[in-house]
């Protein structure tokens, strides 16, 4: 009844909430994306997102659309691999930085390894920073990281913005440095942070430094400091620090999926595709501010 096509599209859209983001990440036209969804909307007789000049959000309907489009495409998948007669084997190294690993992640692969059980899957999770070099060095068949300003590439996951987060208690002296809570580097974050406060002439001293996300939540929720995180995936017990502040924009951020350089057919390649299309077919974090730019046209 429902278009495959049509329904990828509708998932991209609904994972982004923004045509553009998601014709970047099909590599098709926005005029496309819109008219996949106009057809989809047809054809179900329901809206499936309301639009206007702040951005687009799934309606009602669409909301219960997603769980019915995941399921029916995961059954093309699994059809398509019955009669194929084909079961996915071998290897696959994956790195995923830490703080979607801790949060969106785990329903994805529990999903995978149900799925293709002979694939030996080795996780590595990193700062988003050291799983780029692991895959520049052929460590890695397929990285999910944050998307650094010297390495443009990847195919679009989605996209937030970095805000600064802290203990909702806390309060920040205007006239003394400020106090950080950063990874180690060649974390993207802390660049992003150091860089931006080091443009705007804010003085600031850090004082926690920790390569594991658990470390660096503990001190903000101590009160300890702040921290640069991406604003969809905000820890529990800590909020955004309020705009009186005075603190700097950190601007956006995009999480992507790249492959190994040494990308090659073949098993590890076939797996690396597998995860990929899972992870695009996920569900992602949803960011509460949107350019007027994605609106729905």
């Amino acid at each position: 009844m429902y278009d495959p096509a049509q329904l990828r599209t509708f998932l991209a859209v609904s994972q982004t909430l923004s045509f553009t983001q998601a014709a970047d990440r099909l590599g098709v036209r926005q005029s496309t994306v819109s008219q996949q969804v106009r057809k989809l909307e047809a054809a179900v007789g329901r809206q499936l997102f309301s639009r206007d000049t702040h951005g687009v959000e799934l309606t009602e309907d669409g909301e219960a659309m997603l769980g019915f489009a995941r399921s029916i495409l995961e059954a093309n998948e699994r059809a398509a691999s019955w009669f194929r007669g084909t079961r996915l084997r071998g290897r696959l190294r994956f790195g995923a930085s830490e703080d979607f690993v801790v949060t969106r992640l785990p329903e994805i692969l529990e999903g995978f390894r149900r799925d293709h059980p002979e694939v030996d899957l080795e996780l590595t999770v990193e700062l988003s920073g050291t799983l780029h070099e692991r895959l520049e060095a052929g460590r890695l068949d397929l990285v999910l990281a944050k998307r650094s300003e010297d390495r443009p590439g990847g195919q679009l996951v989605w996209r937030d913005r970095l805000v600064w987060i802290g203990a909702e208690r806390l309060r920040l002296d205007p006239d003394r440095p400020l106090p950080l809570i950063v990874f180690p580097p060649p974390g993207l974050t802390r660049a992003r942070a150091l860089d931006v406060l080091e443009r705007h002439g804010r003085s600031w001293r850090i004082v926690c430094t920790s390569g594991s996300l658990n470390g660096l939540v503990a001190a903000a929720r101590a009160g300890l400091g702040v921290m640069a995180h991406t604003h969809g995936l905000i820890p529990p017990g800590l909020a955004p620090v309020p705009e009186r502040a005075g603190l700097p924009d950190l601007g956006p951020v995009d999480f992507v999926l790249l492959y190994g350089k040494h990308r090659q057919e073949g098993a590890s390649h076939a797996a690396a595709e597998r995860l990929a299309a899972a992870i695009l077919a996920g569900p992602v974090p949803r960011s509460e501010r949107f350019r007027a730019e994605d609106r729905y046209i």
